[in-house]
């Protein structure tokens, strides 16, 4: 399934050409494991080439390296010495057509790729990993929809890349000080930039439900608004970019790290989703009668009862499988700071649930108070650092799985009797457990993602956990260098 296209996305060919016939080049890019957009600048009439052949060339070393271009310390199976880091396929997707106001009024296009032998997309792709589990399997077969939104949580320093290197990233300077949530005031501070962040996110086709300061000095929230799965991943990822390109018109520097201060709260990424079925009718809420007398019946939980027998199955299915596809919530090793307050932090560590609760992992919105229509979980586990094609691809997949297996809630909901942090699942609190259990033999990430992508982004996590391990931190400096 597509994302929705963008505002005047081309249709053909021919329309095609007339939009970019005041052009001369085209910006393109794809997306690498850890969410990082990786592109490049074709000429005008390279780029229309290609879409009329259906794609072009690719290194496929972004599949080879990790964040900071360091290739992996094992070789894994997309881009290695043995096959001489040849190329992929990359196809453009015509309906994902921006411009680039920040930078001439660039053309810019989102691309997948393909795997030449096979002409296959390659799984570990993200955008093509997301298509793959929402085209296939039982979100096929029962004609559901994928919908989705996502929140990002981000700080805010008055610097750039230049004094972020000089400083060797300490004594970083917040853009406004102390701890504003919500605030009217500290948006004022530097509204050009804050108003600019909102209004170049709605102009470059990502329409932005809600923008504020959130608690923390220099943090800023925004909520995307809610679409299908894949265009909210392609607008997710996007957002970044425009963070990251608007603030450097003003000097600042907006950072997605999950915890990037130990004594100050973390930056989430939460997700919220939903199906639909042909008639766009949403899946996940009970039915008009139902709701009026009281919710479902034979809901065995009081927090589930105004949601659909398939809703629960969704849910059921989600926290069965969650232990298992940490990494694609909380990618690095800064992820699992965040979580390490568990509760006290608003950052859930366990599979859990419950009614409109910031303390589960899954906080449902449902019944009373919440029209059928906007029925949703919102998954509260994944940081402002995950890869959100990941993040929403472990997500479906696992709810996928949990209707067709009929699954069963393990337990109530979060707090109801019997129910508390000590009794419910617990999720890994490391990369290293996460990794662990992700690659597991018995990994349900093996079952619903296929060994393929599991031995190969497991691999990149693997890769990181040995670099982190060599790494010599500040922390033991201070602590070690002038008593031991």
């Amino acid at each position: 399934m597509p994302p929705s296209p963008t505002s005047n996305a081309p249709t053909s060919l021919e329309e095609l050409k007339e939009l970019l016939k005041d052009d001369n080049k085209v910006k393109v890019a794809g997306v690498d494991v850890d969410g990082v957009l990786r592109g490049k600048i074709m000429s005008k009439d390279k780029f229309l080439s290609s879409v009329k052949g259906d794609g072009f060339g690719f290194c496929s070393t972004i599949y080879g390296w990790d964040i900071h271009d360091l290739a992996y310390t094992k070789e894994l199976l997309v881009a290695n010495w043995s096959n001489g880091y040849r190329d992929l396929w990359a196809t453009i997707d015509l309906s994902t057509y921006r411009r680039l106001k920040w930078e001439k009024n660039i053309p810019f296009f989102l691309c997948s790729f393909i795997v030449p032998e096979t002409n296959k997309p390659l799984i570990v792709d993200p955008r093509s990993l997301l298509r793959t589990v929402l085209d296939e399997g039982v979100g096929k077969e029962l004609g559901f929809e994928a919908m989705a939104g996502a929140e990002f949580e981000y700080f805010q320093f008055k610097e750039n890349a230049q004094s972020l290197a000089d400083k060797k990233f300490h004594d970083l300077k917040p853009l406004t000080p102390g701890m504003h949530g919500y605030s009217l005031l500290r948006p004022t501070l530097n509204q050009d930039y804050f108003h600019d962040l909102y209004d170049m996110a709605l102009d470059f086709g990502i329409e932005v439900e809600g923008h504020h300061t959130e608690t923390g000095p220099g943090v800023f929230e925004t909520a995307l608004a809610y679409t299908d799965a894949a265009r909210m991943a392609d607008n997710a990822c996007l957002f970044k970019l425009v963070a990251k390109s608007v603030g450097m018109k003003y000097d600042i520097m907006p950072t997605f790290m999950a915890k990037p201060w130990g004594d100050l709260p973390g930056c989430s990424g939460h997700i919220h989703v939903s199906l639909r079925d042909k008639n766009g009718r949403n899946i996940f809420a009970v039915s008009e009668e139902e709701e009026k007398s009281g919710g479902r019946k034979d809901a065995e939980y009081d927090d589930v009862k105004y949601l659909s027998q398939e809703a629960e199955w969704f849910l059921a299915g989600l926290l069965e499988g969650m232990p298992d596809v940490l990494p694609m919530f909380c990618p690095t090793i800064n992820s699992y700071k965040r979580l390490q307050g568990g509760q006290a932090m608003w950052a859930p560590d366990t599979a859990s649930y419950g009614y409109d609760s910031r303390a589960a992992s899954v906080r449902i919105l449902s019944g009373p108070g919440v029209k059928g229509y906007a029925t949703r979980f919102e998954v509260r586990v994944p940081g402002a650092d995950m890869n959100p094609y990941y993040a929403l691809s472990a997500i479906f997949a696992l709810g996928f799985r949990g209707i067709k297996n009929k699954t069963t809630l393990p337990y109530g909901p979060l707090n109801s009797p019997g129910v508390t942090r000590d009794t419910v699942k617990h999720l890994p609190t490391s990369l290293e457990g996460a990794v662990d259990a992700f690659m597991a033999k018995d990994s349900t990430a093996r079952e619903v993602l296929g060994d393929y992508f599991v031995d190969h982004y497991g691999g990149t996590r693997v890769h990181e956990l040995e670099v982190w391990k060599k790494a010599v931190t500040d922390w033991e400096v201070a602590r070690y260098f002038e008593l031991v």
